[in-house]
């Protein structure tokens, strides 16, 4: 990739996973069922079509199909569907780290920010989760309400840290 790129993505299945009780139990039966046991604060796991993400300390977004965890949760937790309040956006290419260091507050060029790793961090003035896909991919999460104009932000932007 000789480029940086910034591509809004197509719609897609996403859901907060809710834990507030028994979280090692749930974590288990996960891994159990899954293959893989909930992720830690900070990073993703992912199989079989099935993504989950840690941002927060009783929150995953899940992104694929949910079914194979609703019943894992039991009485621990809920599911709810989130997917059409967010806008998913991959950016891609050198300088993607610097991009997202663009009106932000947290530190995307860190050594420990790498791959199956997870963010949430404001950027512009909105509240943004990040997810580093490789070494040359972070897919943001953006609210939709919000996402044309970070994607304008973005691509106004572009051209000075590609210049960097």
């Amino acid at each position: 990739m000789t480029e940086l790129t910034i591509t809004a993505l197509p719609a897609a299945p996403l859901y907060a996973v809710e834990v507030w009780s028994n979280p090692a139990d749930v974590s288990a039966r996960c891994a159990a069922a899954l293959g893989f046991a909930l992720p830690v604060m900070g990073q993703s796991a992912a199989g079989d079509g099935l993504t989950l993400l840690r941002f927060e300390p009783t929150v995953w977004l899940c992104e694929g199909d949910v079914a194979r965890i609703e019943g894992l949760l039991a009485q621990d937790g809920a599911i709810t569907a989130i997917g059409g309040g967010i806008v998913r956006v991959r950016i891609a290419g050198p300088g993607w780290r610097a991009l997202l260091m663009q009106g932000g507050v947290f530190d995307a060029e860190t050594a420990s920010f790498m791959p199956a790793h997870c963010a949430a961090t404001v950027i512009d003035h909105v509240a943004v989760r990040l997810f580093v896909e490789n070494e040359d991919a972070c897919v943001a999460y953006v609210p939709s309400s919000y996402a044309a104009a970070l994607l304008h932000f973005w691509h106004e932007v572009r051209p000075m840290v590609a210049a960097d």
